[in-house]
């Protein structure tokens, strides 16, 4: 009776705490030839469940007393739709390690899983075994393949085996054009597309993707006139590919003609006017989206980013705070964290980012190199670099970005022996340094007053073909006026290939304030006033200078100056919160 009861409920959809409940009957009542069937329902109903249910689907595989290849390959199948990559791949290997027999299906998603992640060495493997049990015949596991070795960057491989193939589909086509404009050999891709005996909207697409790339606007504008069968996809492609190349109007042209939109268009037009700093025709669009297709994760995702990368760092926060509340109630994911998390750092805000780190720990959100990247950003710049030292140890493979996030942070923290030692262990591991890297360690250069070590450094840039910036100059300029070598300050300013700032004169005049240079202070001092004429702060410093020289008639001009302008001085502060 009660089997039967429980039958008829796992075969209907379930929330959360009803799969719970179930699960609790089957394992106290014994009931182990149910757990297959309990399987099947979580993955049927997990699209309504957040994501830490992958941990209790997890747990309910790896510890079934009679574990079924159905079952697993069903879960290693979810687990690649979810593109939970590297959880697929460990359960194939662990299926295998279980001796439990192997169906193209759970190939097929072990495969595209590698593809995805790039892991090389795994899908060899799977070719061997694919090969040994005699699966290289079926038309899905050999188009499998022609996939993962276009996604590897290997086209010979994936030609010779689209060749052998006796039979193809669609996809054994689409996944060798797809492969060969990621290689960059257009013409292949398109004597390939013209000799498809059956095209889809995905080949259409993906040949008209291939010209974006190439910006060759004239032929993808061609292909999408010609599209027997115009999809929302195909649309979106247009959009993205006009947005690549920076024309948005033809982009919101091609938006606002659509006959239809769906999530993937709102997202894609927001990240557009992102990019070209237009925030407010994002928030615009955005309200527009949220009526037509309200509480969507993508859409908030690109508005927060959108914030969050044009200096809106409040907004952005306070847009996250309103997704997570009962009345939305859209379940964030890991670029939310990410976007939000670059906000705080913005703001200094790590009281409220730390509580983002609890929010992930209270909701079992793994933490990958990309959001501890963002965490050791975060803590580095409001001066906990023990923390965000320990987020870096935790790092699976270390980046320029994460290097480059830590350097900064001992830099303007005064860890600047930290800093040094990073920067060289960076070069050892042969990761290119970027422009922001250099701001990093040449600040720690600045702190310790090495001269000659930061100047060489400086020049370092050009060895990896970085053009330095205003700001670099700003900051060795500073070294040279801090180390008394004002006039070399000066002669390096005159040679500046790009327009000096108000920042870098600064710079020089805050030296020559240092070591009472009246001649190169009145220079530096009358560019920093012709930048920013209403900051009293240079003018200040000028009559510092006179005052150190005795010339206090000129000093007082100065401040009288200041007074009859009205130039108000700006009030110091802190931008940790």
């Amino acid at each position: 009776m009660l089997v039967s009861k429980l039958r008829t409920l796992l075969n209907q959809s379930l929330a959360t705490n009803q799969v719970n409940q179930i699960h609790a009957i089957v394992v106290v009542n014994g009931l182990n030839h149910l757990e297959p069937l309990l399987l099947q329902q979580v993955l049927l109903s997990a699209k309504s469940f957040p994501k830490r249910t992958s941990q209790y689907i997890k747990t309910i595989l790896l510890n079934m007393q009679k574990p079924d290849a159905f079952s697993w390959s069903c879960t290693i199948r979810f687990f690649c739709k979810k593109n939970q990559y590297r959880e697929a791949l460990s359960l194939f290997v662990t299926m295998r390690f279980l001796g439990l027999s192997i169906s193209t299906y759970s190939f097929c998603s072990a495969l595209k899983a590698c593809a995805e992640i790039g892991h090389k060495a795994v899908g060899f493997m799977i070719h061997s075994q694919a090969q040994k049990y005699g699966l290289f015949e079926d038309v899905y596991v050999k188009t499998a393949f022609v996939d993962f070795y276009s996604k590897m960057g290997n086209m010979k491989i994936a030609r010779d085996l689209f060749d052998e193939m006796g039979e193809r589909n669609v996809v054994s086509w689409n996944s060798l054009i797809s492969g060969y404009i990621r290689s960059g050999e257009i013409e292949k891709a398109r004597y390939l597309f013209d000799e498809m005996p059956n095209k889809d909207s995905i080949s259409w697409n993906t040949m008209m993707s291939g010209y974006w790339r190439t910006r060759d606007v004239e032929k993808a504008c061609s292909l999408f006139d010609r599209m027997p069968e115009k999809t929302i996809a195909s649309w979106n492609a247009m959009i993205s590919g006009y947005l690549d190349s920076g024309q948005i109007k033809s982009a919101r042209n091609y938006f606002d003609s659509m006959p239809e939109r769906n999530n993937i268009t709102w997202m894609t037009m927001i990240s557009g006017y992102s990019k070209c700093g237009e925030v407010e025709s994002a928030r615009n669009l955005f309200d527009l989206a949220c009526e037509n297709c309200p509480n969507d994760l993508l859409v908030y995702n690109a508005m927060i980013s959108c914030y969050a990368q044009n200096g809106r760092s409040k907004q952005a926060v306070n847009l996250f705070d309103q997704m997570i509340k009962s009345d939305v109630n859209i379940y964030p994911d890991k670029m939310t964290l990410a976007s939000v998390i670059s906000a705080c750092s913005q703001l200094g805000d790590l009281i409220y980012g730390s509580w983002v780190e609890s929010y992930m720990e209270k909701n079992g959100m793994i933490m990958d190199d990309h959001l501890a990247t963002a965490f050791i950003d975060l803590y580095a710049k409001c001066g906990n670099i023990d923390k965000a030292y320990e987020l870096f140890r935790t790092l699976r493979k270390k980046d320029v970005v994460s290097y480059t996030a830590l350097i900064l942070g001992c830099g303007i923290n005064g860890r600047a022996d930290d800093a040094i030692r990073l920067f060289k262990e960076m070069e050892t591991c042969k990761i290119n340094p970027n422009s922001i890297t250099f701001m990093g360690i040449l600040t720690a250069y600045n702190h310790f007053g090495l001269v000659e070590e930061g100047y060489g450094c400086f020049n370092l840039m050009e060895k990896y073909n970085l053009v330095p910036s205003a700001d670099h100059y700003a900051i060795v300029v500073d070294l040279l006026g801090r180390a008394g070598r004002v006039k070399d300050a000066y002669e390096l300013v005159k040679r500046m290939p790009v327009k000096a700032h108000s920042g870098v004169w600064g710079s020089l005049l805050s030296g020559c304030n240092m070591h009472n240079d009246v001649e190169i202070g009145e220079i530096a001092a009358k560019k920093c006033i012709e930048l920013e004429s209403d900051s009293s702060g240079y003018c200040s410093l000028l009559a510092n200078i006179y005052a150190n020289s005795g010339r206090w008639d000129d000093a007082k001009s100065v401040r009288m100056f200041i007074q009859d302008k009205g130039i108000s001085k700006i009030p110091g502060c802190s931008w940790m919160e």
